[in-house]
């Protein structure tokens, strides 16, 4: 079977999965470094975001296989998930944006159906933790928004990016510039809506340090700033004002499925602020099996503001 043939089952793949991506060479993993560094040398990314994910940032392409030549990208459709709270005999119900929950189940069933493609063929396929959603948009899967969130057909901003590498050399190979799509030049419904003016007109990045998303990953201790108001929470964790009423998603804008619920006992453990291993083993479980363990500590945190 010769390449073109998989590049086509690759592609009749995701088409059976819904799912959207792209393989680029390896060789443009230097303009992947350049893209970031050029923000970080113009000081356009908030110094605390880029300590937090500087080994994403500055990633230094490894497989276990050896030369690596190509690198996949792949779109997996996610919705949002409700959790509920019950908390004094009411249910307390809360949204998590899509790419929170099950996010390594994600990544690792992806892999595995791109290896049974891939290797048929004798070539392999490793997970690439690198900066994917600049990947997304410089292979032309996705467009950014003015909102800095990344766009694509069909899917808007709900879904997951996985990044892979490959041994394969693709003769695919398309590259783009990094830029806003043209439907938010004339349009700014999410810099209007973000409550926090994190979307600007003053520069293309987000104002990371404004994001109600950054504020709302921080861990149990670090308290919000004071000029967050209690109103302008609207997620558990993470932030959907911007993306909610974003046109580009107004076909998966109502698309939730039903996550995780607590119990009054398990509600309260959270507002007690009790460490993620001691709580009870079946709530340890509940919150593992949703791949929402490391968050189980900042729930008290981020349930707070929704109590009144």
């Amino acid at each position: 079977m010769n390449k073109e043939t998989l590049l086509e089952k690759f592609h009749t793949f995701l088409k059976s999965k819904n799912y959207e991506g792209r393989i680029v060479s390896a060789n443009h993993i230097p303009d992947i470094l350049s893209d970031i560094k050029k923000l970080h040398d113009h000081k356009e990314i908030y110094p605390a975001l880029y300590q937090q994910y500087k080994d994403l940032f500055e990633f230094k392409p490894e497989a276990s296989f050896g030369s690596i030549k190509s690198l996949i990208i792949v779109a997996i459709p996610v919705p949002q998930f409700k959790l509920t709270f019950r908390l004094n005999n009411n249910d307390l119900s809360t949204i998590i944006p899509p790419t929170y929950l099950y996010s390594q189940k994600i990544i690792d069933e992806t892999q595995k159906l791109l290896y049974n493609i891939f290797s048929a063929e004798g070539y392999k396929v490793a997970y690439a933790r690198i900066p994917f959603k600049t990947l997304a948009v410089r292979s032309g899967l996705a467009r950014y928004g003015r909102n800095n969130i990344s766009y694509i057909s069909n899917m808007g901003s709900f879904y997951r990016l996985c990044s892979y590498y490959s041994d394969f050399k693709s003769e695919e190979d398309n590259w783009h510039e990094l830029k806003m799509m043209n439907t938010c030049e004339k349009c700014s419904a999410c810099r209007l809506a973000c409550p926090t003016g994190a979307i600007s007109n003053d520069r293309f990045l987000l104002h990371v340090e404004r994001c109600l998303t950054y504020h709302n990953e921080q861990p149990i201790g670090v308290a919000f700033p004071q000029w967050i108001e209690r109103e302008w929470h609207n997620c558990l964790v993470g932030c959907l004002k911007c993306q909610r009423i974003c046109p580009e998603n107004k076909i998966v804008k109502d698309w939730i499925e039903i996550g995780p619920s607590f119990t009054q006992e398990e509600t309260e453990l959270f507002l007690r602020e009790i460490p993620f291993n001691e709580l009870p083993e079946q709530t340890k479980r509940k919150l593992k099996k949703s791949e929402l363990d490391e968050y189980a500590e900042v729930f008290a945190r981020n349930l707070k503001p929704f109590l009144n």
